[in-house]
């Protein structure tokens, strides 16, 4: 068990951050602008690299909304509400129409915003393979209202949190010429404060200054952007001011940095540990049942975290902080296999990922938890864009991921409704079980406020005894920025923004 740390950084992690610089230098050298004003321009290091080309129906989408390039027609306050972004406002028709009135604004390529610009970024989602997680529990029809000034939105069901759903990174609202070349292309197309002007595959990306911007200029003349999946790396950079703001700092490297640059908020982030309910050796509940009796999450928060988390309590962490109020007692729970009835199954593949520094560390100790309960258990760790589609598949036995459980709408019912219901787009435990199913149903067709988060811990309940996901640890978020030189960095719960109009570096 690992319960302490080198304080010296090791030669890999040097060798890694020489290689971080050299995109950084690049970026900034190759597109000539340099400072304006006080204001120099961003260097950004992130942990994610591009997975799908930046598409915007995947996981980079969020990456494109932390770096303030896209929007839509809403946006999201502090404690998850809906407030105006391209659309000016809204008002709800019946219980399944909508209609929402366009503000004046202009993409990044000079087009006009108007309705039938937005009906076609919405209908695409609407088609696209995978399909977008905000969606897969409520699909909806959007028609342009005559006049080109508002847009209307119909949805199968009756759907309270359609405001907060428009908000998701994935529903981006983008220019025709987004879509000209037979695959939806955001670079130069979007309206964000950022216009991103060039991607060099998983390495880098350039950002310019979009002055056209209906929300006022921003404060950068640009955004360099370098992706580093070693966290190592990304703070070392900031150490050495290679970059001004460093995504995600590792726990490890949060002491060495100091107080001065370590920004640590509490998060809606969920680490758990998805189990194949469908194929392998947790098709059984019992198995699955001892398995998540061998996890001992204070463990993983003392060893791995030094501290800076929170033990599993349950799917919804203090980053949800209604939730513990509301919180029963799993149910339907199948009783734990025996450790003689563990020791004969087959071995597992233990499966997670290198963007977050602190999971292959949680992946060490859970295969430890593990095999002291009778598993034989064989670890694959990659980078998230080599893992996504083959955990989506089912290929591994069990898999650890941190999971945003508000990302989707800043509502638990859409995050429990994509991971954990048979038709959920994002199902990587693969579970399919009509009492969950029935239970998240139940969540999504309440309205108020109360009544919904009861359900939704009703749902919780549901999923916890099917033993599909053991929650590992409830994450806090930790930004690295120097706050003496850097303004303006988002720290938000929701990880949906980062860099702003208002981030600069001086």
């Amino acid at each position: 068990m690992p319960t302490s740390r080198s304080r010296r950084l090791p030669l890999p992690a040097v060798a890694a951050t020489a290689a971080l610089l050299l995109p950084l230098t690049a970026c900034t050298a190759s597109d000539g602008s340099g400072a304006s004003g006080d204001a120099q321009r961003l260097r950004v290091v992130m942990a994610f690299p591009p997975a799908q080309a930046m598409s915007p129906y995947g996981d980079d989408a969020v990456t494109l909304s932390r770096l303030a390039v896209i929007e839509g027609l809403t946006t999201l306050d502090a404690n998850g509400a809906a407030r105006p972004a391209l659309a000016a406002s809204w008002k709800q028709d019946n219980p399944t129409t909508w209609t929402f009135t366009l503000r004046d604004a202009v993409f990044q390529d000079g087009a006009k915003v108007d309705a039938d610009a937005v009906v076609r970024s919405l209908t695409a989602a609407g088609k696209a393979s995978p399909l977008p997680r905000v969606l897969s529990d409520t699909p909806l029809t959007a028609t342009a209202v005559p006049g080109g000034k508002a847009v209307r939105i119909v949805t199968k069901s009756a759907d309270p949190l359609l405001p907060q759903r428009l908000a998701n990174p994935s529903l981006t609202i983008l220019s025709p010429d987004a879509y000209a070349k037979g695959r939806t292309d955001p670079a130069g197309h979007a309206t964000g404060p950022f216009t991103l002007t060039g991607v060099k595959g998983a390495v880098s990306a350039t950002l310019e200054r979009n002055d056209t911007y209906w929300g006022g200029k921003a404060k950068a003349p640009g955004v360099d952007v370098t992706f580093a999946a070693d966290g190592t790396a990304r703070a070392n950079a900031l150490r050495t001011k290679a970059v001004d703001v460093a995504e995600y700092v590792p726990i490890a490297q949060a002491s060495l940095l100091g107080d001065s640059y370590v920004h640590e908020f509490p998060s809606a982030r969920t680490n758990g540990l998805s189990l194949n309910t469908r194929r392998g050796v947790f098709t059984d509940p019992a198995l699955r049942a001892a398995a998540r009796e061998a996890i001992d999450s204070e463990a993983l928060v003392d060893g791995v975290y030094e501290g800076r988390a929170d033990t599993a309590k349950g799917l919804l962490g203090p980053g949800v902080p209604w939730a513990a109020g509301k919180r029963t007692a799993p149910t339907g729970r199948t009783p734990a296999a025996s450790r003689e009835e563990v020791a004969r199954t087959k071995e597992i593949v233990l499966a997670t990922y290198t963007n977050r520094p602190e999971l292959p560390e949680v992946a060490t100790l859970v295969q430890q938890q593990l095999e002291k309960r009778g598993f034989t258990v064989r670890q694959v760790v990659r980078d998230y864009a080599q893992m996504e589609a083959d955990a989506l598949a089912g290929t591994y036995d069990a898999f650890i991921q941190a999971r945003n459980t508000l990302l989707d709408t800043a509502d638990p019912v859409s995050y429990l409704a994509s991971d954990f219901t048979c038709d959920g787009s994002f199902n990587i435990s693969q579970l399919c079980d009509r009492t969950v199913d029935s239970a998240v149903d139940d969540a999504a067709s309440l309205s108020g406020t109360d009544a919904r988060h009861s359900a939704a811990m009703a749902a919780e309940a549901a999923v916890l005894g099917s033993d599909a996901l053991v929650p590992l640890v409830h994450e806090r978020f930790v930004q690295g920025y120097d706050d003496a030189r850097v303004e303006g960095v988002s720290l938000d719960p929701l990880e949906r923004t980062l860099i702003t109009a208002d981030t600069r570096a001086g």
